[in-house]
């Protein structure tokens, strides 16, 4: 019952979440243990579809890695949605104030400068910063990636583990009821 309800969460958070910009979906994996079956979160590799915004700062990853982010807290977290605002500080904050981090810190985005697909901040031809890429990683500047979630298959994981659970409650309440029923015959033996 544990291994059903862990796809049922995996499967309602992918659908929930499938109109997040940059959301990975994840897969649940059954791995057999000493304990019976248990069901692990693996995160998707594939690309979401790119939605041209037209934004200067909405930014795009095209291949692996994600951004890196600081919350007021100074908490650095990941996070692939790359929609990105500039303040009157000229830093690139997200939907939720964290800023975007690059090689020297918050990055800063003077008037006039632009995101390059290396991850470079330029302005008149100078490097004055840059977004920390891993190798064979872009940007596309004006895109958002979208969630790489199918809502359909994720409705059907989601009916698949809700009657793999229902079938496991079935099996129990028959284990039940043989154990109720030899206990009374063998209390009526007595």
């Amino acid at each position: 019952m544990g291994a059903a309800r862990s796809r049922l969460e995996i499967a309602a958070d992918n659908l929930a979440n499938a109109s997040t910009d940059g959301f990975r979906r994840h897969a649940a994996v059954g791995v057999f243990s000493s304990s019976g079956v248990r069901i692990e979160r693996n995160e998707s590799t594939e690309q979401g579809a790119l939605h041209r915004t037209g934004r200067s700062f909405d930014l795009a990853l095209i291949g692996e890695g994600a951004f890196s982010v600081r919350d007021r807290r100074g908490v650095v977290s990941q996070t692939r949605n790359g929609s990105y605002t500039r303040d009157r500080w000229e830093h690139l904050k997200d939907d939720a104030g964290r800023l975007l981090l690059g090689a020297r810190g918050p990055i800063r985005v003077p008037e006039g400068a632009s995101v390059a697909t290396d991850g470079s901040i330029r302005k008149d031809a100078q490097v004055v910063d840059r977004i920390g890429l891993p190798a064979g990683t872009s940007l596309r500047s004006g895109f958002i990636e979208t969630a790489n979630v199918n809502a359909i298959s994720e409705m059907i994981d989601v009916l698949a583990a809700q009657r793999s659970f229902e079938s496991a409650q079935r099996v129990l309440s028959a284990i039940d009821g043989t154990r109720q029923k030899t206990s009374d015959e063998l209390a009526r033996l007595k």
